[in-house]
């Protein structure tokens, strides 16, 4: 789904991948900290609650619970990718799309997004989460990877890592 025709229900749980343009890009896990400061930012001025993150190279899958009043997750992509592009280089190849449309070129204009309808629903995407970086092949076990609220889970108690999570 894009960005510009999801109808979000307000109040409601869903499921978001965003990704760089380039997608051989590491810029998410080098600039981190950036990336941080982006989403506090945009919580700070259109609050939601991350349930769930990860942050690979070049992309972020994340569970957003969004408030009943004021449902409108593109604005806060929007707010969050410009925060962070700020003072960011455009890459010194950008799509044509983006230099007619004055776009730095670092973000997909467009995000995936998925309503979240139910514990099992919840549950899938939470392990798709938590998987993603030994699917993606940067480490072998999901709790080796820094950028994860996985980490937070375990902490919690609230989740245990699956054998199947695990490469071998």
């Amino acid at each position: 789904m894009s960005d510009t025709h999801v109808q979000m229900a307000t109040g409601c749980i869903f499921f978001f991948t965003v990704r760089l343009q380039d997608r051989r890009s590491d810029l998410l896990v080098r600039e981190v900290g950036r990336l941080r400061n982006a989403t506090r930012k945009a919580l700070a001025t259109h609050p939601f609650r991350i349930d769930d993150i990860v942050i690979l190279p070049n992309a972020i899958h994340t569970i957003w619970t969004l408030p009943p009043e004021d449902a409108n997750a593109s604005r806060r992509w929007g707010l969050l990718k410009s925060q962070f592009s700020r003072g960011v280089p455009a890459p010194a190849h950008r799509h044509p799309a983006s230099l007619r449309s004055h776009d730095k070129g670092i973000w997909q204009r467009r995000f995936w997004a998925h309503q979240l309808t139910d514990a099992d629903d919840i549950a899938n995407h939470r392990h798709l989460i938590y998987s993603a970086p030994v699917q993606a092949g940067l480490v072998s076990d999901p709790r080796h990877w820094p950028h994860t609220s996985l980490h937070r889970a375990l902490h919690a108690g609230t989740w245990s890592v699956p054998e199947q999570t695990v490469a071998a």
